[in-house]
């Protein structure tokens, strides 16, 4: 066992998941996800992608505009959308949308304050997915109640109003065999104080799924450098308990969410800090200490994917954010092919949180990731639990399949 809270000890059977057409034949009956970003697609084209080892795939964004009309692909090389939709279709594979995300969620407020445009925006999204002949939505709203981008539209009753168009928009679609989703925090959606729902039964009435992400719980902003996607953190000191895949299932659960609808996001990256040899060892020792201090004043730079600075969806300028795939981190030296750590790189597994660590002594970089040891446990995670599955963000992150192959392993 890896967790002996009593909800890991929790093994439900997992209900039928009615698919909007007929899926080739699963390696397993839970739900394997990946997220494809059209904006990698020149890096990670359409023929690349593992279709065998998914049922579902969701192309990543279509975002909100000010027209509560209109959606947009800008960003996101909307004209890959058909034949992504056509090589899902064409492998058994549902092909769904993501819509909003960190810089697309910004009107999802307005869009939903009132009767009137909640009943727009769902046609909006109706004819979005007619157009393209896509089997479902993820709404991916970075936060209700919660200013996220500096610039969203914000209101006390963005969870209420969410959850009003929801039960409109299943409405809309009922007998059209479309499977609608959201993409959620670690904490269930904040009510009109600010604080998590305790009770989001009806969520899970409207909704097929929820995909958590459990990532990001730690980062530059973080006061020490910690795990970027930890299975649990119950073992480390409070002050550095941000979160995790266990204590996050558990909310949702505890607020009426069902196991067999909880489907656990996964990631293909991590975060990178500047760490000087004397915080970055333990002991005067080679072995690399836990959640030590970091530089605060400035970001390394990531791999391929990152830049050295970028402007927000607010049109502010942002610094390097610091990150790195999986894929970049056999592309930049710091790991094998077979995604062990290269020579000359120094290694740790943190057996709380079931993540791994990597540090260059010489540029005085560490990154926190996930590899293959770590996504396997949260495999035996979902499993023991009956979580309904797992998304993986990025699908192109990965490299040869190592944490695809390692996660879907772990499956009965």
């Amino acid at each position: 066992m890896l967790l002996t809270s009593p909800l890991f000890l929790l093994s439900l059977p997992l209900a039928a998941f009615a698919l909007p057409f007929q899926p080739r034949a699963a390696e397993s009956d839970k739900i394997a996800i990946g997220f494809y970003t059209g904006w990698h697609s020149d890096d990670v084209p359409l023929t690349s992608v593992s279709w065998d080892k998914y049922n579902t795939m969701i192309y990543a964004f279509a975002t909100t505009t000010p027209d509560v009309q209109t959606l947009s692909l800008n960003g996101s090389d909307g004209s890959v959308l058909p034949e992504f939709v056509k090589q899902a279709h064409a492998h058994g594979v549902s092909a769904h949308i993501s819509v909003g995300g960190w810089s697309g969620s910004k009107y999802f407020s307005s869009h939903f304050q009132s009767a009137e445009n909640r009943t727009a925006f769902a046609n909006t999204v109706l004819d979005f997915l007619n157009e393209y002949n896509l089997d479902g939505v993820d709404f991916d709203w970075e936060y209700p109640g919660v200013q996220g981008v500096g610039c969203n539209v914000v209101n006390a009753n963005d969870t209420a109003n969410f959850l009003a168009f929801l039960q409109e928009f299943r409405a809309a679609v009922s007998g059209k065999k479309i499977t609608i989703s959201a993409t959620t925090p670690l904490l269930p959606f904040r009510d009109a104080n600010g604080q998590p729902l305790t009770d989001v039964s009806e969520f899970a009435k409207v909704l097929d799924f929820i995909s958590i992400m459990n990532y990001d719980v730690n980062g530059p902003w973080s006061p020490r450098l910690g795990p970027n996607a930890p299975l649990q953190d119950s073992c480390a000191d409070t002050a550095y308990q941000f979160g995790s895949a266990a204590t996050a299932v558990k909310a949702w659960r505890a607020a009426g969410f069902p196991l067999k609808k909880t489907v656990l996001g996964v990631p293909s990256y991590g975060h990178s800090y500047y760490v000087t040899p004397s915080d970055a060892f333990a002991n005067n020792t080679k072995d690399l200490a836990p959640y030590p201090p970091f530089s605060k004043s400035k970001t390394p730079l990531g791999d391929g994917w990152d830049n050295t600075t970028s402007v927000d969806a607010c049109g502010v300028t942002q610094p390097s954010g610091g990150t790195w795939n999986l894929r970049g981190l056999v592309a930049g030296g710091w790991l094998s092919a077979d995604g062990k750590p290269a020579q000359g790189i120094y290694y740790s597994y943190d057996n709380c949180s079931r993540t791994p660590y990597l540090y260059n002594e010489n540029s005085q970089v560490m990154i926190s990731y996930d590899n293959a040891e770590s996504y396997a446990a949260k495999g035996r995670f979902i499993e023991e639990l009956g979580l309904r599955g797992f998304s993986l963000w990025e699908s192109g992150g990965d490299y040869n399949d190592i944490l695809l192959s390692a996660i879907k392993g772990t499956f009965n």
